[in-house]
């Protein structure tokens, strides 16, 4: 595993990174600060774009410049370059300050997102499954925190936590209904690190984020520990694998909640890190929309 760059924004909340495969660049959001951001890696050129609200997470868009966000309230249509906005579902929320926090389009062109409350000692977020034409299912609730939430390269097995239990669990999932089933426990992280943003390698491999724990770990996928990539930092929140050949790791970390010592400790706290790694990852899925009739 090979550091080969620290891209040093000082995010507070960074999460969601994906690799979009058509215009090279790396996409994220800083949730806390409600900004999406984008970066070049040949060039180093890094993008800020204000958002009207928290974006948890969010997905590119089959045959569209726009992304699919998991905003504060609901699901939407985002548009970078003119900030326009189109809604496409908002579940209600159980009440006042609960906002939508990771998602991941599934190999059919599905996107889940979860809900979390920003108080999450009571949970009640929800975990949702947006169909291409609009339908948004909710697929299970009283969440804390939801995450890790990635697929098997074959569609066929889904992966999911609610991180404060420290559990990644695995589902069979239905490929033509999006059903899950048959859910059992894939691993469990050590005491005082959580599951935060995970992927899946081309070998069904999952990386994930370990909060609390300064590291990345790739588990098997039988759920033993493969390998661990260490970071300077306790906050690692999410990963992606892109690149020209897919095997460039980029890893988001977070600031927020360190103290002015701790930032002392972890001045690269909320930067962006890219490490080259052994094996590759997949394309990320897009959101295969497909609008009702008007």
């Amino acid at each position: 595993m090979e550091l080969i760059d620290v891209i040093e924004v000082r995010n507070r909340l960074a999460e969601g990174v994906l690799w979009n495969n058509e215009d090279k660049r790396a996409w994220w959001t800083d949730i806390a600060d409600k900004q999406l951001l984008r970066y070049r890696l040949q060039t180093r050129e890094l993008e800020k774009f204000d958002l009207p609200e928290k974006l948890g997470s969010f997905a590119f868009v089959r045959n569209s410049r726009r992304i699919l966000g998991a905003f504060e309230s609901g699901f939407a249509f985002y548009e970078p370059e003119t900030g326009a906005l189109e809604w496409v579902a908002r579940p209600p929320h159980a009440q006042p300050g609960i906002r939508m926090n990771d998602g991941r389009v599934d190999r059919q062109g599905r996107f889940w997102a979860g809900s979390m409350n920003e108080d999450w000692r009571t949970p009640l977020g929800r975990l949702y499954r947006l169909d291409a034409n609009g339908d948004c299912t909710t697929v299970a609730q009283n969440i804390a925190i939801p995450n890790s939430l990635c697929f098997s390269p074959d569609g066929r097995r889904m992966y999911f936590s609610d991180s404060p239990n420290r559990i990644i669990h695995c589902y069979d999932i239905d490929a033509a209904s999006g059903e899950i089933s048959n859910k059992r426990v894939f691993a469990i992280t050590p005491e005082g690190e959580f599951p935060d943003g995970a992927q899946v390698d081309s070998t069904g491999h999952v990386w994930c984020a370990h909060w609390n724990g300064s590291k990345v770990v790739r588990y098997a996928p039988n759920g033993e520990v493969d390998c661990k990539i260490d970071l300077p930092v306790t906050g690692p929140t999410c990963v992606a694998f892109g690149g020209e050949d897919l095997n460039l790791l980029f890893v988001t970390t977070t600031r927020d909640g360190l103290g002015d010592d701790e930032m002392l400790r972890q001045p690269l706290a909320g930067s962006l890190f890219v490490f080259k790694v052994p094996v590759s990852g997949l394309v990320d899925a897009r959101f295969n929309w497909k609008p009702p009739p008007a």
